[in-house]
């Protein structure tokens, strides 16, 4: 019976998303750095903001998120009325993909872009395609050269998950200005926090209709367990996502904990100022053990060995000592760790524990 009731077209070609691990069977005191975590937790306000909230939990929360909207709009200069929140900024990119993609329509991601692209491409029904990039670089040519008349959505990380890398200013006007006029380019700004003086792609909402920006307290903010983020975009355009956001996709306690994080903009400067100087001696490190890193704008190193093989026997030898980094075969990148920039101790532990590994089989 069961046979004959079917899921909607692209449910069962979507791939379960894989987080990072947390555990390693028979090891503790490990050390976590799989998902890009702020290694120094969350604003002290932000905890208390959540607490307080607490005493709530029998009240429905607020539907159209006010206050937050107002605090991001205050700390980032923009307006309020065009921003949206959702369970992190994955449930933004759903809301795009239900709303402006489906059965016939293509919406395109980059060659090792953020598998969630993918998925909620799927579960649109849309079909997602996939573009090359050059040399773990989104390349604007290849994004516009594969856009047809069925194309919907252009989605590009900036900086980029798992590269590390980001495209500048002019490549990105250029990529606006030449995809069809049919077509949304959203800039998933997830890392934007940690580039110094990079407004995460919000100038370009502001000058054009075409252009929606997405961000998440998951990273800098350190936020992750609460699952919170907002997207910018056109008027219009934020108009119709509202129109499929649940009334109430935010609990309170979620939306004072990230309201409070917004506001403590010294912590945010102190965690990026941290994170550059633990991530240039991490990759200098590492450089030194032979093991080449592009340049990263984010909080985390997308290390590279010889071969898949290698990789795969350093993340074992890693785990062995109770250190846990994301291996990224699924994302294209087979001969490579992604390594979360942590605090001193664990960006030292992680260089002289991969020195020991190339030490014996190099």
């Amino acid at each position: 019976m069961t046979a004959q009731i079917k899921p909607q077209r692209g449910i069962l070609d979507i791939a379960l998303y894989q987080g990072g691990a947390s555990k390693i069977a028979g090891v503790e005191n490990i050390v976590k750095l799989s998902s890009n975590e702020n290694p120094f937790g969350s604003p002290e306000g932000a905890k208390e903001a959540f607490s307080r909230a607490a005493h709530n939990l029998h009240r429905y929360p607020n539907t159209d998120h006010t206050a937050l909207r107002g605090a991001i709009g205050e700390i980032y200069n923009l307006d309020a009325d065009r921003i949206i929140c959702g369970v992190g900024s994955d449930e933004i990119i759903t809301f795009l993909c239900q709303c402006y993609a489906g059965v016939g329509d293509e919406v395109i991601y980059t060659e090792h872009g953020f598998s969630m692209y993918k998925i909620s491409a799927l579960a649109a029904g849309a079909t997602p395609v996939c573009v090359p990039e050059r040399e773990r670089v989104v390349d604007v040519d290849a994004i516009l050269a594969a856009c047809t008349q069925h194309t919907k959505l252009v989605f590009i990380a900036n900086p980029a998950n798992p590269t590390g890398t980001m495209i500048g200013t002019s490549d990105v006007a250029r990529l606006a200005d030449g995809l069809p006029a049919h077509v949304l380019l959203v800039l998933d700004g997830a890392y934007a926090e940690y580039v110094e003086g990079f407004d995460g792609g919000a100038a370009f909402v502001e000058a054009r209709d075409n252009v929606v920006m997405t961000r998440t307290f998951s990273k800098i903010y350190g936020l992750g367990g609460v699952r919170i983020g907002w997207g910018y975009g056109p008027a219009a355009i934020i108009d119709v996502l509202n129109r499929v956001r649940g009334p109430f996709n935010l609990s309170e306690p979620q939306l004072a904990a990230a309201e409070a994080a917004v506001r403590d903009t010294a912590w945010v400067e102190k965690c990026r100022l941290d994170n550059a100087r633990l991530r240039a001696w991490m990759a200098e490190a590492l450089m030194e053990h032979g093991v080449p890193s592009d340049t990263s704008c984010t909080n985390f190193i997308l290390a590279r060995f010889h071969s898949q093989s290698e990789a795969e026997a350093c993340d074992d030898f890693l785990k062995s000592n109770g250190l846990i980094v994301r291996r990224v075969a699924g994302y294209g990148l087979p001969n490579c760790l992604r390594i979360t920039v942590g605090d001193e101790s664990s960006c030292r532990r992680v260089a002289h524990t991969i020195g020991q590994f190339l030490e014996k089989t190099r």
